[in-house]
């Protein structure tokens, strides 16, 4: 009989995951506009503790934009009104990130220490990264934990602007995440 048995992957648990993106305004009349929350919701994807691998995915359209109990905890103040959420998801999912065409988001991620090996394909641009994580395990539960920076136009993406550039997004995105996965 082998000394180890082989685990089974374990389960991303959506209801206790969460990734936030922080998305930034900028431009000469940034004051005009809002910085961002959006949740991205309906993650799947598995853990193999064996291998200290992952694989997470979702779909664009079903990213939530500024909820507002994550706004506030994020410090992002005031509420915008529901119709100025509408008209960023309308532009984030057809003008930004083409979601017709680019509908799902992939990971994949290798624990390396106290760090992720990620490997991220967004918009059909792949692209490697490093991030910090805080990774607890147990073999039968995964919680990792972290924050990061992606750039926009690294994955071909051309942040959002209109007035010329005047009121526009920035570049970068802040991300969030606080993953388990369990049997």
């Amino acid at each position: 009989m082998p000394q180890h048995q082989a685990a089974t992957a374990l389960a991303i648990d959506d209801a206790a995951s969460q990734i936030t993106i922080i998305v930034r305004r900028g431009g000469l009349l940034a004051r005009l506009g809002h910085d961002h929350l959006v949740l991205v919701k309906n993650l799947q994807g598995s853990v193999d503790p064996r291998s200290q691998r992952a694989r997470l995915q979702f779909r664009l359209d079903e990213m939530e934009v500024d909820p507002a109990a994550l706004r506030l905890a994020a410090g992002l103040q005031p509420q915008p009104s529901a119709e100025a959420i509408a008209g960023t998801r309308r532009n984030m999912l057809t003008r930004t990130l083409d979601a017709e065409h680019y509908p799902l988001v992939q990971l994949q991620a290798e624990r390396q220490g106290e760090e992720l090996a990620l490997q991220i394909t967004l918009h059909g641009v792949t692209r490697k990264l490093r991030v910090p994580a805080t990774i607890i395990s147990d073999g039968h539960k995964v919680q990792a934990e972290g924050s990061f920076t992606i750039l926009q136009s690294d994955y071909g993406i051309t942040p959002f602007a209109v007035m010329g550039g005047a009121l526009a997004v920035q570049d970068q995105l802040e991300l969030h995440y606080h993953l388990l996965a369990h049997e």
